[in-house]
């Protein structure tokens, strides 16, 4: 079975990013950030990242065309002006760079990656990670103090009914 890991950058100092990278082996980290830069923390932005990442032995390939959270094509949006998940995981685009970062994870240990600390507040848990459970890869969250979470932990709780 395929294990793919979950990564949020957050405000990490670069070095202590790549050390949680390294600690669970991973060889391949998937951006999945929709436009790969940050503002707060610019040891994140694209270029800045992969050149961190070639140093560390860590391949870097941007996936959020199909994977990221805010789409380009407006009709994936809700009326609300949310993202809509169901919508673009039922999107061609979405199929397709899913089955490119299974290949990928195929032959490399592979992290998904995006900005947002938590999993259970982030589209990698929310619409990425519900696809690839759906194909039978097993996902474990790399949280900031280096602990693996089982996807089905970080799951979306869901309140409960008062009545």
């Amino acid at each position: 079975m395929t294990t793919i890991l979950t990564i949020g950058h957050s405000n990490h100092p670069i070095a202590a990013f790549i050390a949680l990278l390294q600690a669970h082996g991973v060889e391949l980290l998937a951006d999945i950030r929709s436009q790969p830069a940050s503002r707060f923390s610019p040891q994140f932005g694209r270029a800045a990242l992969e050149r961190s990442l070639a140093e560390a032995g860590i391949a870097y390939r941007w996936f959020g065309e199909g994977l990221g959270g805010r789409p380009r094509d407006p009709v994936l949006y809700r009326p609300d002006g949310h993202p809509d998940y169901a919508r673009m995981a039922a999107s061609p685009r979405f199929a397709a760079a899913l089955d490119e970062l299974l290949a990928a994870a195929s032959v490399a240990r592979a992290a998904i990656m995006c900005a947002e600390r938590d999993p259970q507040k982030c589209h990698r848990n929310q619409l990425v990670t519900p696809a690839l459970l759906a194909r039978g890869v097993a996902v474990r969250h790399i949280l900031s103090d280096g602990r693996l979470l089982p996807a089905e932990a970080a799951a979306t709780p869901v309140q409960p009914s008062l009545f």
